[in-house]
């Protein structure tokens, strides 16, 4: 039976209708399904975490492997994910507690459902399709919508706010830094001129400031040009990499002896943060290596890093799976 705290109503079901009147169903692919599940999941009486539940799609296939005594656990902070988690998840066989809540709390998650170590934990760090599919959500640069961009629907920061208020550096920068996008400058530069004339509020408008910034002949190859800029507000609306470190040590901490941990990533920042802090946790101790003898005191945390990439016949199934990638660990 799955428990649900915040703001769900228990009788919202999988389905709801967008401002359009069409039926937009939460649908997503997971991506390395077996490989994260398989890696993860040891011992079907244990307690498992799933910090990015979404539409449970890696949650079922982890109850299809417990016994009744086992517990899966499941966060998320988009309510429509909740939704459409605790539908799916309603027949399974193991305990199921759904909370609504963002995974940088799972300290406070776990302690509010008095389990202080569990088996294994697993992270999706990826946009879902649904939200990317969804205009009225604002995440994707290929239908007009509203530009929001937000997981959590709660949270105060927007797109819209970040595009028509943050100052041009602000902007440049973190374009830069979030998105890797070389003409940057110059997009901020047309995002602040066209935001005078009047404020820029749908997606749409947005991705034809964005290609208006971009030389023609650089539009010519390569992914959408407005790929890089709409994954660095993202980042920025949803704070999705100042979390990943502490996130890691939390879930970490979390983790019993032999458990394990499997993070999907989706783009080279992520991997990058989730790799060096893999090392870090099997490494122990961070004091700067000119000191003669470790001060900090830490022991290694981790062993048995793993690494794992889509099958060929999953990217010809699911092209968004392109840049995916798993990595693993052990709890020492």
């Amino acid at each position: 039976m799955a428990t649900v705290s915040g703001r769900w109503k228990p009788d919202a079901c999988s389905v709801w209708t967008d401002r359009m009147g069409f039926d937009m169903e939460f649908v997503h692919k997971s991506v390395l399904l077996e490989e994260s599940v398989q890696w993860v999941v040891t011992d079907p009486k244990g307690i498992y975490v799933d910090c990015t539940l979404g539409g449970a799609g890696h949650s079922h296939r982890i109850t299809e492997m417990l016994e009744p005594e086992g517990m899966l656990i499941g966060i998320d902070q988009d309510e429509d994910a909740i939704a459409a988690a605790t539908e799916r998840l309603k027949e399974a066989r193991c305990q199921v507690k759904i909370v609504h809540n963002n995974f940088r709390n799972l300290d406070q998650v776990l302690d509010q459902l008095g389990v202080p170590q569990v088996d294994g934990i697993l992270f999706d760090l990826g946009v879902s399709s649904y939200q990317l599919d969804t205009p009225e959500r604002g995440f994707s640069y290929m239908h007009d919508g509203p530009l929001d961009m937000r997981m959590d629907q709660e949270a105060s920061l927007t797109a819209e706010q970040v595009v028509n208020r943050y100052k041009e550096d602000d902007l440049a920068g973190l374009i830069y830094k979030y998105g890797e996008e070389r003409w940057a400058k110059r997009i901020a530069q047309f995002i602040v001129a066209a935001r005078k004339e009047h404020p820029i509020t749908t997606t749409g408008e947005l991705v034809h400031i964005i290609k208006a910034a971009i030389p023609k002949g650089a539009r010519q190859d390569g992914p959408h040009p407005a790929k890089r800029t709409f994954q660095a507000i993202r980042i920025e609306v949803n704070d999705e990499l100042k979390i990943l470190d502490a996130a890691m040590e939390a879930a970490v901490h979390h983790l019993k002896s032999g458990g394990r941990i499997g993070v999907i990533t989706f783009h080279s920042l992520e991997d990058r943060i989730i790799k060096q802090a893999f090392k870090r946790l099997q490494r122990g101790c961070i004091c700067p290596p000119e000191l003669p003898v470790c001060v900090c005191g830490r022991k290694p945390e981790l062993k048995k890093l793993k690494e794992f990439t889509p099958s060929e016949a999953e990217l010809a199934e699911n092209p968004r799976a392109r840049s995916a990638r798993l990595r693993g660990a052990v709890k020492i």
